[in-house]
């Protein structure tokens, strides 16, 4: 089944290059546009998208606000942010209203395409360009006892070194060569940590071994 996209975005520009890299993504389409958030949750009812690439400052309604109001009418559509910002507390706000995923505008085919399927996936999606300065924003929320640490892990010492590694970005394959075990069993494992969270994402898993702790900046 083709995934239909939503473009809101207040340059022509933008949307013209995004519209042609999607064209040549096979299994989805651009079914409209807009030039500001205003028109974003009537459009939604109209055209229902399954996915939304939503800008965040726009001339009139902000990504933000539009975002916001979104969540507020219940509407279910998966957002991905598409931004030139990297400031933590703007991507941080953005996930916290809602957004699935966080894409600097300077991506390439290949990395929107990771998204967009991601996010198809019921996934979450980070830019491994802000995954850093996620990360380092999370520290600086649990430090001012802004985030809660009530969720408790239950993982085995294998499964914690092995969510380090997936936290740090490495493939299954590194993980298995590094820690001498074979792909089919580091997946078991994933599947297990993912399991006993109920996270089923990177984008999660980051947020979460940041809020118990379980690696720093420095890990």
């Amino acid at each position: 089944m083709t995934c239909r996209l939503l473009l809101v975005d207040d340059h022509s520009l933008i949307r013209a290059g995004v519209r042609a890299l999607v064209a040549d993504i096979p299994g989805y389409t651009v079914v409209g546009e807009a030039d500001d958030g205003g028109q974003l949750l009537e459009l939604v009812r109209r055209l229902t998208p399954d996915i939304v690439l939503l800008d965040i400052s726009m001339r009139s309604t902000s990504g933000l606000d539009a975002l916001t109001h979104l969540r507020a009418h219940g509407d279910a559509c998966k957002v991905l942010i598409l931004s030139m910002h990297t400031d933590p507390e703007l991507i941080m706000r953005a996930l916290e209203s809602g957004a699935h995923g966080y894409l600097l505008k300077d991506t390439t085919a290949t990395e929107l395409e990771q998204a967009l399927a991601a996010l198809r996936a019921d996934e979450r999606y980070l830019s491994p360009a802000i995954a850093h300065t996620v990360i380092n924003q999370a520290l600086q929320q649990a430090h001012n006892g802004k985030q809660s640490t009530s969720e408790r892990h239950n993982l085995t010492e294998r499964q914690l070194e092995i969510l380090r590694l997936i936290v740090r970005g490495k493939s299954t394959r590194e993980i298995a060569h590094g820690l001498g075990l074979s792909i089919k069993t580091v997946e078991s494992h994933r599947s297990q940590v993912m399991k006993r969270l109920q996270i089923y994402d990177v984008a999660g898993l980051v947020l979460f071994a940041v809020r118990e702790k379980i690696i720093s900046l420095d890990d």
